[in-house]
Parts: structure tokens; C-alpha cells; sequence
């Protein structure tokens, strides 16, 4: 695929937020495109957009009396890179009560703890958030699942013009993130503490965490590693997934299982520089449902308190269980071109009483299992899955 993709979507749901609240924040990792979708939205508004790059000491230098900057601006104002002047969210606040609301505010961060906290109680009621990832299939589209897959859904990754080049974009990000963007968020741990830590998460990806072994291998105590992992789960690198457990007279996991959102950086992080070499990795696997995963949990909106994993002691189990009000859909995920009914799939059936279950894989073909179980090709996603309705 060639030239940018279009993110009309992600733009129409910004467009309608700012028709509601005085202040959008697009919240998502560094290089995600949080910065290019702000002016794709621009680009379908009418009147005057000024942007404000925080990282740019012209910009900062404007804002010196932030009131007297931008109380007199109209139409949109975009405020990227927010998070280096917390500062402003009081502002913000006075502007967006002011009667006439003369205009509305875009502000865009690397999302962290810290930002999303004082974002939350300094502007209640006044900010809607948008959680911008990678590329999805859904914009990309099913013919290029392999390279969405294997390159991930950062844009200059997955655009590279090569392999090559794009493990050598991913490479430089984890050493820029680890060495110049964490010390800007004001986090003191040490790069080389945390490029480990992210790259033992690699080889745990789709495991459940065991806080206890990270500490014994850190020679630290629990609670430290589980900072850690909270760290890279604030910024949008990580996902912890909650495990769901109900008085069913079983006895369930509790503890959360981790994937590491962005397949690419996976890769890049267990050294994989080629689609050759993650056939023939153990992990490839893994890779794989935690890259579906991430994909469906996209096509259906599902918010982050609507998603789970379900498993039992006994060995039962289900890779992602979905739910919004009483409707429960279940989700196993398999590498694997010849998908069958198995009886741990039963199990979570029976006992999450699901209405529906749908079996991922990586064949060709799309086929009913049994009454209510689908199997689906990955390359069938998008018109086998719909998203939940609200």
C-alpha cells in the first residue's frame, strides 16, 4: 500500500465530540498520527484552526500568559504535544466556561497516568477523550492483514517501503521512547531497567501476569514491577486484560493476562526482522491472538470496561469475552486453518452463557461450528463481525 491512509472514521468521531464539549483530547502513544488526524480534521471545518506545538520553544513562548494568548482565538485551537504544560488544563477550564464558547479545543498528548488524571479532574464535564491506536484492518482493509500484522499499526512502520525499513523505524522508536520521551514525561526509571522489563513483557505477551517472577528476575519487590507494567499500560503500550470471574462454582484466574498492543513493536522487541522469521518463532502464536485481539476489539468500539478473558483452574478457558449491558460474545483465537468445536469452548459456552462465540483463524473460509459458533477467517473480519451497538 502506498501514500497516507485515510482515517475518516477516527475524523467523524472527533467532529461529533467537539459538536458536544468544548475540549477533545486525542490521548495515544508518540508517533501514533495523533498529530495528522488533527489536521485531517481540520482540513473538514470551516473557519480558522491555529495550532500550538508544545514542543516547539516559538510556540511555548506564545504561551508564556496562556489566558491572554488564547482567550481572543476563534474556531478550533489545537494544542499538541499537551502533556509538556499541565499547566494549561486550568485555563482551559475558564475558556471553555465561558458563555459563548467562541472556540473549542483540541488538545493532543502522549498519553500518561499524570496527564490523564489532571486531565480528567481539572476539566470534568468539559472533555471527551478519544483514544487514537495504530492502523486497524478496517482502514487498511483485509488484503494487507500480513503486513498489518507483522509491520503493526504505527503509520511510518506499517507504511515503510520495506521490511527493512520498517524494523529499522521501529527500532529507532524504542530506543527514542526509552532514552528521550520517558524522562520528558518525568519518569526516573532507568532506560536500560525498562527496555529490559518491556522485553521480557515481549516473551510474556499473552500470559498471564505473574508480578512475583518479574520481581524475583528484577531482584525488586512486586509492587515495583507492577509500576512498570502500569506505566506502559498508561501509555498505551501495553494491554493489561481483565479476567472475568462470577460466583459460577468454578474456580477462575484473577489475574490480568498482558499483550503488548502494537504487533510490530512485539516483533522489533523479540528481534524479529522478517515475515520468515515469525512463522518459525514459539511466539508466533501468541503474536498472532494478541494481533486479532487488538483488531477485534477495534471493529466492535468496545470500550475498555466491556473486555475480559475468562479462564478456569481446571483449564477452561477463552481468549476474549465481550460484553455490553447483558449480551455477552465470546472469542477464541487459533493459528491454525482448521478451526474446531473444542471442549473447553463448550465450557465457557455453557457457562458465560454466550450468545454467540466466534472461533478466529487463519484459514480461508467462514463456516458455522454449531448452533450459535462461527468459525472466521481473519480475512473475514470485517464483514463477519459488526460493531456493538451503543
Amino acid at each position: 500500500m502506498k501514500g497516507p491512509v485515510e482515517r475518516r472514521d477516527h475524523c467523524r468521531r472527533i467532529e461529533r465530540l467537539l459538536r458536544e464539549r468544548p475540549i477533545v483530547a486525542i490521548l495515544g502513544a508518540r508517533q501514533v498520527g495523533k498529530t495528522t488526524l488533527a489536521h485531517m480534521t481540520a482540513e473538514h471545518r470551516r473557519g480558522r484552526t491555529v495550532f500550538f506545538d508544545l514542543e516547539d520553544p516559538r510556540h511555548l513562548a506564545q504561551l508564556e500568559e496562556p489566558t491572554l494568548t488564547l482567550a481572543p482565538l476563534r474556531g478550533l485551537v489545537v494544542l499538541d504535544e499537551i502533556q509538556n504544560r499541565p499547566g494549561l488544563f486550568p485555563v482551559l477550564r475558564v475558556l471553555a466556561d465561558r458563555r459563548s464558547t467562541p472556540a473549542r479545543f483540541l488538545v493532543l498528548g502522549s498519553a500518561s497516568p499524570d496527564l490523564l488524571r489532571q486531565g480528567s479532574e481539572s476539566l470534568a464535564g468539559r472533555v471527551a477523550f478519544h483514544e487514537l491506536g495504530g492502523f486497524s484492518l478496517e482502514e487498511v482493509g483485509p488484503a494487507n492483514l500480513a503486513r498489518l500484522w507483522f509491520r503493526g499499526g504505527f503509520p511510518r512502520s506499517y507504511l515503510g517501503r520495506s521490511h527493512r525499513e520498517s524494523a529499522e523505524w521501529r527500532r529507532d522508536f524504542v530506543r527514542t521512547f526509552l532514552e528521550r520521551d520517558l524522562p520528558r514525561l518525568g519518569v526516573g526509571i532507568p532506560p536500560v531497567t525498562l527496555a529490559r522489563f518491556w522485553t521480557m513483557l515481549a516473551h510474556y505477551h499473552g500470559q498471564v501476569w505473574n508480578a512475583s517472577e518479574f520481581a524475583r528476575s528484577f531482584g525488586v519487590s512486586h509492587t515495583t514491577v507492577q509500576k512498570y507494567l502500569d506505566l506502559l499500560t498508561g501509555l498505551f503500550l501495553v494491554r493489561q486484560l481483565r479476567p472475568w470471574w462470577e460466583n459460577v462454582g468454578k474456580r477462575t484466574v484473577k489475574a490480568a493476562k498482558v499483550y503488548l498492543t502494537d504487533s510490530g513493536l512485539l516483533h522489533t522487541l523479540l528481534d524479529l526482522d522478517a515475515p520468515a522469521s515469525l512463522e518459525r518463532h514459539p511466539r508466533v502464536g501468541a503474536s498472532w491472538e494478541g494481533f486479532i485481539l487488538e483488531q477485534v476489539i477495534l471493529r466492535l468500539r468496545a470500550r475498555s470496561g466491556e473486555v475480559y478473558f475468562w479462564a478456569t483452574h481446571a483449564g477452561a478457558e477463552l481468549d476474549l469475552l465481550v460484553t455490553r449491558g447483558s449480551t455477552r460474545i465470546g472469542f477464541e483465537i487459533k493459528r491454525t486453518d482448521t478451526p474446531r468445536m473444542t471442549r473447553s469452548m463448550k465450557s465457557a459456552q455453557e457457562t458465560l452463557k454466550l450468545k454467540r462465540l466466534y472461533v478466529v483463524h487463519a484459514g480461508s473460509a467462514s463456516f458455522d461450528l454449531e448452533r450459535n459458533v462461527r468459525a472466521v477467517a481473519a480475512a473475514d473480519l470485517l464483514g463477519e463481525i459488526r460493531p456493538l451497538r451503543s
